[in-house]
């Protein structure tokens, strides 16, 4: 990847996400969006405090935006990124002592892919964006199609991003207070 399509990537993240306003990427989503499955997401909290819903949504919008300007199967990214985490539990109350490849970091891709395919129907690149997402932390599942290299990365964006930026914003608002205290 050269510097120019580094900025068209850093470009997209930056935007502020408006996807009820992109009608082609509703037209593509929209009996996910629709579909109580998917709703039901809004029940658990996924990154922070972040539901696992507007996770999803938030992974779908930017891979189907960068999958869109690199002219790749953006309909497929935007479907998958949608479904990526379609695990349906709250992962942070599954509190028993597991061995480490039975955790939840390794096996609900599998679990997302299984529901997904319970209720849609997908395509091998949907299928293999959602099962291989968790790529490199499942080092087997390796992404085959770049469309699963875009959302796998954008959802390592999305993740770092709703986890840190509470943080980030308390320590903004610590060293205000302190540099106020100086002033």
């Amino acid at each position: 990847m050269n510097k120019v399509e580094n900025k068209q990537i850093r470009d997209i993240l930056s935007e502020s996400i408006s996807p009820i306003e992109d009608k082609r990427y509703m037209y593509y989503v929209s009996d996910l969006i629709e579909n109580e499955v998917v709703l039901s997401m809004k029940n658990f909290i996924q990154h922070g405090s972040t539901t696992c819903y507007d996770h999803c949504l938030s992974v779908s919008y930017y891979s189907y935006k960068i999958a869109k300007k690199f002219n790749l199967d953006a309909k497929s990214a935007a479907r998958a990124g949608l479904l990526h985490d379609l695990f349906l539990y709250d992962w942070h109350k599954v509190l028993e002592k597991k061995p480490l490849f039975q955790k939840h970091g390794f096996t609900h891709p599998r679990t997302a892919l299984e529901n997904a395919c319970k209720y849609f129907n997908l395509n091998e690149i949907e299928k293999d964006i959602i099962e291989k997402h968790m790529w490199p932390l499942t080092l087997r599942k390796v992404p085959k199609y770049k469309e699963s290299v875009v959302v796998t990365m954008v959802d390592k964006y999305c993740s770092t991003k709703e986890t840190f930026s509470p943080l980030v914003e308390k320590i903004k608002k610590l060293n205000f207070i302190t540099r106020k205290q100086y002033l």
